[in-house]
């Protein structure tokens, strides 16, 4: 026998059989960790109706009679994706909804849409507001806080982006005149309520959110918890005041909650935000700010390639149109709110084209 023959052990016949491969046991007497994750297909659909420090209220069986509502975690494999209200889910677990019962969301269903908001015009991180709905009702005071034109510039553009239609609702009307501030809109296709302290229209705007999920938005203050409250009574949402001194509305609603609204014509959701006072566009296309100010974009289309729209904007046709009282008697206020945008959102565009 050659050394090689005894290193090789081709002398032995069975040195090759793998049955007698020695495995050393798992210490931790747990199987190996696998990267293959369950297909989880006899899990059950969901509607999220709140989030609450990482405990999930979502209603399942929606519209049958064993409707209900459950508390349910996220799965691991989510532990990087944001789970807002309104997403539609797939849950397994427990989801009997018995008290201290837990079910686990396994997997999100595709967003229709999806509206979001920065901290700031520069921070690029996006804060995802709800998701799935298709029309946002921006809500305003006429007084008692002042309204803000240029906070409700930013909620329209936040909605064209997330393809959301706007509705605008005018609380407080008995206290000031509503129409000089509504001017600033006329030239969009923006449906508007208006109401005052004993002349809510209640009837006209269930009629509008019928068949739709609707969010609530607006500054602290302006009356939007009540608002919600008169839709629907069971939402007993918190109300505050305005201070006297700042002017500006207590945070009452801490959390974005949706409800439903049941009644003859056909059901409806709302979706109930906590108050801003400000509301980033880090995160907006720019190219979408036009499509906020509807006739803008038309006569936009008339503008020189590559036109900014700003003060120094030779042949600019919007800016034309402004100052020859084509746009009426807010087109110059309206102009001076795109240009504010446009101003704003310039440095993060120019990066992009970089």
């Amino acid at each position: 026998m050659t050394w090689w023959d005894e290193v090789s052990g081709d002398e032995d016949e069975d040195y090759f059989d793998e049955s007698r491969i020695r495995t050393r046991p798992n210490p931790k007497a747990n199987r190996p960790r696998t990267k293959t994750r369950p297909k989880h297909e006899d899990a059950e659909g969901g509607r999220v109706l709140s989030v609450d420090r990482g405990r999930y209220a979502v209603m399942i069986d929606e519209d049958t009679k064993r409707e209900r509502t459950i508390t349910a975690t996220r799965a691991s494999e989510l532990r990087k994706q944001a789970v807002v209200t309104g997403d539609r889910v797939d849950l397994v677990g427990d989801l009997s909804g018995d008290a201290g019962s837990l079910a686990r969301i396994v997997r999100i269903q595709p967003r229709t849409t999806l509206l979001r908001r920065s901290a700031d015009d520069t921070d690029e991180v996006e804060r995802i507001i709800v998701a799935n709905a298709d029309r946002m009702l921006i809500v305003v005071a006429a007084a008692n806080p002042e309204p803000r034109a240029r906070l409700v510039d930013r909620y329209l553009i936040a909605a064209f982006d997330a393809g959301v239609t706007p509705m605008l609702v005018m609380t407080k009307t008995d206290l000031a005149d509503p129409s000089e501030f509504l001017a600033n809109f006329v030239g969009l296709d923006l449906q508007v309520f208006t109401s005052g302290s004993d002349d809510m229209p209640l009837a006209e705007i269930r009629e509008a959110l019928v068949g739709h999920e609707t969010v609530f938005v607006g500054h602290s203050g302006v009356g939007k918890s009540t608002l919600v409250n008169a839709l629907v009574p069971s939402a007993q949402r918190a109300t505050g005041h305005v201070n006297a001194v700042t002017g500006r509305g207590r945070h009452t609603s801490s959390s974005t909650v949706s409800y439903r609204i049941t009644q003859p014509e056909g059901n409806a959701w709302v979706v109930d935000t906590p108050g801003v006072r400000s509301f980033g566009l880090g995160h907006i296309n720019t190219e979408n700010i036009l499509r906020a100010f509807g006739d803008f974009a038309d006569i936009a289309a008339t503008c020189p390639r590559g036109c900014t729209h700003q003060e120094d904007a030779g042949d600019c046709a919007i800016i034309a149109a402004a100052h020859s009282g084509a746009l009426g008697d807010s087109g110059l206020a309206r102009l001076d709110s795109l240009q504010r945008l446009l101003k704003t959102f310039a440095p993060a565009s120019q990066k992009k084209d970089e």
